[in-house]
């Protein structure tokens, strides 16, 4: 799964990255992003990419209680065409979610040891993500949620699962609402397969989303 990561690269360079016209004011340095926090997401929106403040927790438009997204973080890649929580959404709200750096918790020592992944030259990339709309008479609620798949090589050892990081070229062709072909779409949901991503070992101070602070992904011996 994928339950923290970062996002602290500075809002130009973000622009020029995912093609975007602007940055909102709202996309501060973060170091510990945590589920149902507002988090930078690319939609399409007529034909142009606008970045977007989602709720990290998708809320299907269906639900009942906006609480279910809690529970929603993440969507497995092998079902996420099936599962009706998710379906609708990745028929036609697929989104980029911004990050440049995740966490994942190895089992050890009784314990779980968490581990910071990102680029080696710290340059960002966009998770997989599904968007959706829910409003039950009061304001509407606009959430999201990161697509996982099998871990890569350099996971494994680490965690069995792992968020999608999209290849650069297929930006379009995710975001694309027209594009609607599971055979089309299913390929980009492989494990990451660049040799360009480094894992380290962190302090447990990432454990609580109060700590979001450089010292989160600080290696340690």
């Amino acid at each position: 799964m994928c339950g923290r990561y970062t996002l602290k690269t500075p809002a130009k360079t973000l622009a020029e990255k995912f093609g975007l016209d602007e940055v909102p004011d709202e996309v501060q340095a973060r170091y510990n992003v945590a589920p149902t926090q507002d988090v930078a997401t690319v939609i399409s929106a007529d034909g142009t990419r606008k970045l977007e403040m989602l709720r990290w927790g998708l809320i299907p438009s269906w639900a009942d209680d906006p609480e279910i997204g809690n529970r929603m973080i993440n969507a497995r890649a092998e079902g996420v065409a099936e599962k009706p929580s998710f379906r609708s959404a990745f028929r036609s709200r697929r989104c980029l979610i911004l990050a440049d750096g995740f966490y994942e918790w190895r089992r050890e020592n009784g314990g779980k040891q968490p581990f910071y992944i990102h680029m080696k030259d710290d340059s960002p990339f966009a998770f997989a993500g599904l968007w959706e709309r829910w409003g039950d008479g009061g304001p509407e609620i606009r959430s999201c949620t990161i697509i996982t798949t099998d871990a890569n090589d350099l996971l494994a050892p680490i965690h069995n699962r792992m968020p999608v990081i999209l290849d650069p070229e297929s930006y379009d062709e995710w975001l694309d609402p027209d594009v609607r072909e599971t055979g089309r779409l299913m390929p980009l949901l492989a494990p990451y397969g660049g040799d360009d991503l480094e894992a380290y070992p962190v302090s447990r101070r990432v454990n609580s989303p109060a700590n979001d602070e450089p010292e989160c992904v600080v290696p340690v011996g």
